[in-house]
């Protein structure tokens, strides 16, 4: 890396960051998340895959910080937009089945958002999986509630409606959370239920996921990692996001072995898997209020590697990205060694 380069990225990295950073690299992926904890994070837990081996499973910090509970690689977590995997996954079997094609309309699907949503009658549902749409993201309206979130996800909708498009369709790319709400709208029409119970059929009890679910009021909230936010002192872990792409609750395994089965072909086949590929990534991140997080795979060392942390708030996202790469450079360096 070029002298100016270093000189600025340290210049401008948070100082826990720094400190994680430019330590030298553990041997073991345990020091390293023990190392981490030290560093404003309180819980984190680390699930890692190995092609042809048994799961490794990592864990420092607290599930429950107040009760003193340690973190649990067993435990429940927001996944929050780690979801849309699963969604973009329905849809493309939905794609296959000619349930649904990509390159019909938001005005075709949701004629009533026609004058609503600016440009609905030319954005397709390719563009929303691939958030081409320009459509404006709920999560960036000031008025949005957070202290008291919406139960109803059409309540988010309402928050983008009549306002101007960011940019026009297909003309590039802006991540929009109100993408996939639609998309989970335009599912739970087509099918004539809620999408969460295709996704249910369709992707977790085919892969035996029995610790995934859709929605947190699903769950007993005591399997459930508690969840903190820099500026806010208490737990996060009742507060309900119902919104389709942000909505699910699963243990690191579970998204694991969905996300090999995702990456490897299983779970689609070859029509499914094309469709896919033409639409979405195959890894993802995901953040809400307590909870941050990073499900990858690497082909390379054809090995997944999921982490939970959950903090959220203040520098907390830039640690756990740091933390996150030396982690997976431990991985490598292991697998050279083998």
């Amino acid at each position: 890396m070029p002298i100016v380069a270093i000189i600025c990225t340290v210049a401008f990295t948070p100082w826990d960051a720094l400190w994680v950073w430019t330590a030298p690299l553990p041997n073991t992926v345990q020091e390293q998340v023990d190392n981490a904890i030290t560093h404003n994070l309180d819980g984190i837990i680390v699930y890692v895959d190995k092609k042809g081996k048994e799961p490794e499973f990592y864990s420092a910090g607290w599930q429950n910080k107040e009760n003193k509970i340690p973190a649990n690689p067993q435990a429940l977590f927001k996944i929050a937009s780690i979801s849309k995997l699963y969604i973009a996954v329905a849809t493309a079997k939905l794609v296959n089945t000619k349930s649904l094609s990509l390159d019909k309309t938001l005005a075709d699907y949701l004629p009533e958002l026609v004058g609503r949503i600016e440009n609905a009658n030319q954005i397709t549902l390719r563009m929303m999986l691939q958030h081409r749409s320009g459509i404006p993201d709920f999560i960036d309206d000031p008025k949005l509630p957070w202290s008291n979130l919406p139960t109803n996800s059409n309540e988010f909708l309402k928050l983008v409606l009549d306002k101007p498009a960011d940019f026009k369709p297909n003309s590039r790319y802006r991540y929009s959370n109100t993408n996939y709400l639609l998309i989970g709208n335009i599912l739970d029409k087509i099918l004539g239920y809620s999408h969460r119970q295709y996704i249910k059929r369709e992707i977790l009890d085919t892969l035996g996921l029995t610790h995934t679910y859709g929605l947190l009021n699903e769950v007993d909230l005591r399997d459930v990692t508690s969840g903190y936010y820099t500026k806010y002192d208490g737990d996060l872990k009742t507060q309900t996001f119902v919104i389709p792409g942000g909505s699910m609750v699963a243990t690191a395994q579970d998204v694991g072995i969905f996300l090999r089965a995702l990456n490897d072909g299983s779970l689609l086949n070859d029509n499914e898997q094309a469709i896919y590929s033409s639409t979405y990534v195959y890894e993802h991140t995901g953040l809400l209020p307590g909870y941050s997080s990073i499900a990858r795979y690497y082909k390379d060392i054809d090995t997944v590697v999921i982490m939970f942390v959950n903090t959220s708030g203040g520098n907390s996202w830039t640690t756990l990205e740091v933390v996150y790469n030396r982690i997976v450079k431990i991985l490598h360096k292991q697998s050279t060694k083998q």
